[in-house]
């Protein structure tokens, strides 16, 4: 998803084709609507619930390139654009890390200024609850604060987040 979003925003950035966000989240959109055929048929329970939680985030995916377009975003520094959680592939990380002396690569996770190599922590297979603004607002301000190596504990009322 971050790799196509990226490719349509330098398309549109380059006025090679101003619609080229539009033109990725029509196409993004299609392959949701794969997706939720998929989950009307008949699958297995731990197939149900990946493709659930899949189209939990891709459904977020949708709506952020949606708002992106009708915001006229064209440009990758774009605040609407770097304030989202964003995972990249790097060919070479040059971050410590105990088993490789050398850059090496790895994925990395990004947003706003923060930067971070995944620690490929593994949840299993559960259902998502769903993304809301609040939810980005909260990413947006646990990335900040652990990028300026401070911490966060998210407190409130269950159900709100």
């Amino acid at each position: 998803w971050t790799a196509g979003v990226e490719a349509a925003l330098a398309l549109a950035n380059s006025a090679a084709e101003p619609k080229a966000l539009s033109g990725f989240n029509t196409d993004w959109i299609r392959q949701i609507n794969f997706m939720v055929e998929l989950v009307r048929g008949q699958l297995s329970p731990l197939q149900r619930t990946i493709l659930g939680a899949k189209l939990v985030i891709d459904v977020h995916a949708r709506d952020t390139v949606s708002t992106m377009v009708k915001a006229n975003i064209s440009r990758v520094n774009d605040f609407e654009w770097q304030r989202q959680l964003r995972y990249y592939w790097d060919e070479e990380v040059d971050d410590y890390c105990s088993y490789v002396d050398e850059p090496h690569e790895d994925c990395v996770i990004r947003q706003t200024n923060s930067r971070f190599v995944n620690g490929y922590e593994y949840l299993g297979n559960t259902p998502r609850l769903v993304i809301t603004p609040l939810t980005d607002k909260c990413y947006m301000t646990l990335t900040g604060a652990l990028h300026l190596r401070l911490g966060g504990a998210p407190a409130g009322p269950a159900g709100t987040g």
